[in-house]
């Protein structure tokens, strides 16, 4: 469920630890263990580039740092953290994301790139999230495969 508020556009989102969800399918840790977070606030950013979740939530998934990256924003340039990938569910469609590291002032963002992995769009007359229309709403991977006019040449052909 998509909630707009003053113009931004909210949506539910389930966040997963993904280490978490091997062990609990290789029965490693039983599946109620697997420490998830369910949000109904978080908000989608067509102006940010990932998955941004503030440092409590980061914390409470017990994700592990992978590095750094330089970022720019509103407050100018930085460095943020990045953290190893979770499961990014919403309105039933998952995909795989990193997750950037922001201040626990600042609410989770649903950036651009997991919009496009979950083939999702931000319809602007109901300011709702919803399934890219291009592909009737389904979630859709789109392939090309360039196929050449001409049978390419040998480099020892004579």
């Amino acid at each position: 469920m998509e909630i707009s508020e003053m113009g931004r556009v909210l949506t539910e989102a389930t966040i997963e630890n993904l280490k978490d969800l091997w062990g609990a399918e290789t029965g490693l840790i039983a599946a109620d263990k697997v420490r998830r977070v369910k949000l109904t606030d978080a908000l989608v950013d067509t102006g940010a580039t990932l998955l941004s979740l503030p440092t409590h939530l980061v914390r409470q998934l017990g994700l592990a740092k992978t590095g750094t990256r330089r970022v720019t924003s509103s407050a100018g340039d930085t460095e943020a953290a990045m953290y190893e990938a979770v499961r990014l569910t919403i309105q039933g469609r998952s995909c795989t994301m990193d997750v950037l590291e922001v201040p626990d002032s600042v609410p989770v963002l649903v950036g651009q790139i997991p919009l496009e992995h979950l083939d999702l769009v931000v319809d602007l007359r109901s300011r709702t999230l919803i399934g890219n229309p291009a592909h009737g709403g389904e979630h859709v991977y789109e392939m090309y495969v360039l196929t050449p006019t001409r049978a390419p040449r040998s480099c020892c052909a004579r």
